[in-house]
């Protein structure tokens, strides 16, 4: 049997992954006949359980049980084992919560058991679909009288709340203890709520989920901390499943991943896990690192201090941090910190656009060498860069951008042909709507080959109905009407000559079609009918690009889980089994038009070679990406948002880390580890840049205000 468990630890870029599969190849050769063992052993079955109760639960060969921090660096870290170990063994690659989903799924029936809860097939929520049920099931008790001492709006209060249960399941607290934290840990005035009444909130939420079958985040992860990983029929499950456990990033795990980690090495399994101490970038968002930190002590320590790759973090972490953190002075900084200062954000925006241009024209660099980093990044930074960019034939890619669905005109118009369908819906169409919807649904693609991208959806391509016309058919032809609005035929309107053959066809083709459905004895399901209003208008003939498809396939996702959790809530109370599927589909706008779904499908990143382009993302995004270039561009140097690490914290985050469970939060240790992430930042973005950093300043904020961030000394010192 493999003797130690190895922990890992460096900066970032410094190799920690590579060592992390290397070592787990040399575990698998010289343990060999071992491992070969484990997958001929068959699992044996738990004491005192009948035929039918073994049957329900999964027959899993036992593997390796490999972790990632997110779905991104999960795929990359498998890719890595399978390519390392030729694919000889499984390998099960998975986030951490994406593990706690599925455990919970597979092993149902034992909670199911234990819990005493109906025997029904679990459905997971959505965090909007979360938000709108507890909205619902709060709305009487969170009255004005509620709402107004809160300070909040009742939409914001209810994540809040949400918030709270899912950082106390990621800590490994129960629910009937968050009030008590909550009371040791809030400063008077951090929130007018009393905290027992919260929790009964979050008691009476959790309950009514479980009734019904639907798993929230945070019920998932507490029903595996709290109930499923203590159940002895799991534990031999689990035990006979995985006798290794491989875990990279760990400074990014929740500290419910130890209960997991320390259980198994309990039991004889081995572990490798790697730690960065400039990492930890979704502390506030449920990571706790100092308490998985704690692993180290049952394992043997590596220590990696040189990287493999060159980076700026040796010449230039130092000197940032003294003029940042101590306010010294410093006569030169090096030539690979450069400044681009502007009075005006827009001057900024322009300026260093220009900058980037000039670069890659001049064949310093190429676009996949060049990162643009923000602490925040508002839809006219996003704009601005990339339209400037994209003129000179640069293409930009935005790391995970999450726009909601409904700023594509692609998904209003569909959502605008729901409601022209079904029955009730006429509050929810307007003239411009239905114009917005007769030129998308009549406009043609055309395919182009150019050095951005390989297909392309031409913003100004042949539309059979153009948007004067659209505007004409639509104040002549749309007979609006709360319940049925209609579009009549193009001969309503008068001079309908001039609309043109063309469009008048195309607006014939989209009639018929609407019509179809609408006389259809039973009207298809609201998720059929926009696939089929995709397969006829939008993919037809042609194959949208890559943003528009994940938009639409993020739709049908939606619409389908959306309608999953309908039925399940229909299953359960029948007395809303005669109610109008009308009031549904209302109900389903009303939520795109809120915004709160952005286009996130799976897998979130184009199958193929990798975009030769600008990298356009927020500090956040670009940390979790781990991701490496020649250049980088920091944005907004002189906003405060830097501290923040690019990401806001999730309310009384800091009263769920371990180390401090339910102590007072005060303003000095705010401070404190503002500046510890600070450093962390720095470290962590100097080490993933080879050649130069460009610092770039505006002296007026986008709001007109004067911008006095912890980095201005840092500008100060550039010139």
């Amino acid at each position: 049997m493999i003797s130690h468990s190895i922990w890992i630890v460096g900066a970032s870029r410094s190799g920690k992954t590579a060592r992390l599969v290397k070592s787990f190849c040399a575990w698998l050769h010289s343990e060999q006949h071992t491992f070969d063992s484990f997958y001929t052993e068959k699992p044996s079955q738990p004491q005192g359980w009948g035929t039918s109760q073994i049957s329900s639960l999964p027959k899993i060969e036992p593997g390796i049980l490999v972790l990632a921090a997110n779905s991104e660096n999960r795929r990359d870290l498998a890719d890595k084992i399978v390519t390392a170990t030729q694919g000889k063994y499984p390998v099960r690659a998975k986030t951490m919560l994406g593990f706690f989903q599925d455990e919970v799924t597979l092993f149902w029936p034992l909670l199911i058991q234990s819990l005493k809860l109906k025997a029904q097939f679990p459905v997971r929520l959505r965090p909007e679909t979360e938000q709108e049920l507890a909205t619902k099931f709060w709305h009487s008790r969170l009255d004005a009288a509620t709402l107004q001492p809160a300070g909040v709006n009742e939409s914001r209060l209810v994540r809040r709340i949400l918030d709270l249960f899912q950082l106390a399941a990621y800590s490994g607290t129960p629910c009937e203890d968050i009030s008590q934290i909550l009371q040791t840990g809030l400063q008077e005035n951090a929130i007018d709520l009393e905290p027992d009444f919260l929790a009964s909130l979050l008691l009476d939420w959790r309950n009514w989920c479980l009734e019904r079958g639907l798993l929230s985040y945070g019920i998932i992860t507490e029903l595996y901390s709290q109930n499923l990983l203590s159940d002895r029929h799991y534990q031999q499950q689990l035990t006979q499943r995985y006798h290794a456990v491989l875990a990279d990033d760990v400074d990014d795990y929740p500290a419910v991943a130890r209960q997991l980690f320390d259980f198994l090495l309990d039991q004889g399994a081995v572990g490798a896990f790697s730690y960065n101490p400039d990492g930890a970038v979704r502390l506030g968002l449920g990571a706790d690192p100092k308490y998985l930190e704690g692993l180290a002590g049952r394992c043997q320590i590596e220590t990696l201090t040189t990287s493999p790759v060159p980076s700026l973090a040796e010449q230039l972490l130092p000197p940032m941090l003294e003029l940042v953190t101590e306010s010294m002075m410093i006569s030169s900084l090096p030539n690979s910190l450069q400044l681009i200062q502007t009075k005006l954000r827009s001057e900024l925006l322009r300026k260093t656009a220009a900058e980037i241009v000039q670069a890659i024209d001049s064949g310093k660099v190429q676009p996949e060498d060049v990162a643009i980093i923000a602490p925040g990044l508002d839809a006219i930074a996003r704009y601005t860069l990339v339209e400037i960019l994209a003129k000179k034939n640069i293409p930009v890619e935005s790391l995970h951008e999450q726009r909601p669905l409904i700023s594509s005109p692609v998904i209003r118009a569909l959502l605008t042909m729901l409601a022209l369908v079904y029955p009730g819906l006429g509050r929810l169409v307007d003239r411009d709507a239905v114009a917005e919807m007769l030129v998308i649904l009549s406009r043609k693609q055309e395919i182009s080959e150019d050095s951005l991208v390989q297909t392309r959806f031409i913003a100004s391509s042949p539309t059979r109905i153009d948007p004067v016309r659209a505007g004409l058919i639509a104040d002549y032809c749309f007979k609006p009407h709360p319940d049925n609005p209609n579009l009549l035929p193009v001969s309503a309107f008068e001079r309908w000559d001039r609309i043109g053959y063309a469009a008048t066809t195309a607006y014939g083709e989209i009639l018929q079609w609407l019509e179809k459905q609408k006389t259809q004895p039973l009207i298809p399901s609201p998720t059929s009918l926009l696939y089929l209003a995709i397969q006829d208008f939008i993919c037809k003939d042609s194959n949208p690009p890559y943003d528009q498809m994940a938009a639409l396939r993020e739709l049908l996702e939606t619409a389908q889980h959306y309608w999953e959790i309908d039925t399940r809530l229909r299953q359960i109370n029948p007395s809303t089994v005669g109610e109008e599927a009308s009031a549904t589909v209302a109900e389903f706008i009303h939520l795109l038009r809120r915004g709160t779904i952005t286009a996130n499908p799976y897998p979130l990143r184009p199958i193929g070679v990798a975009r030769k382009a600008v990298t356009l993302a927020t500090i956040f995004q670009y940390r979790s990406s781990r991701r490496f270039h020649r250049w980088h561009f920091w944005l907004d140097a002189g906003s405060p948002l830097w501290t923040k690490g690019g990401a806001a914290s999730l309310f009384a985050a800091p009263l769920f880390l371990r180390d401090r469970l339910g102590e007072p939060w005060t303003a000095e240790d705010e401070n404190s580890l503002e500046e510890a992430r600070l450093r962390k930042i720095f470290a962590d973005l100097l080490s993933r840049v080879a050649e130069k950093v460009y610092l770039c300043h505006s002296d007026l904020a986008v709001n007109g205000q004067e911008q006095l961030g912890h980095l201005l000394p840092l500008v100060h010192a550039c010139l």
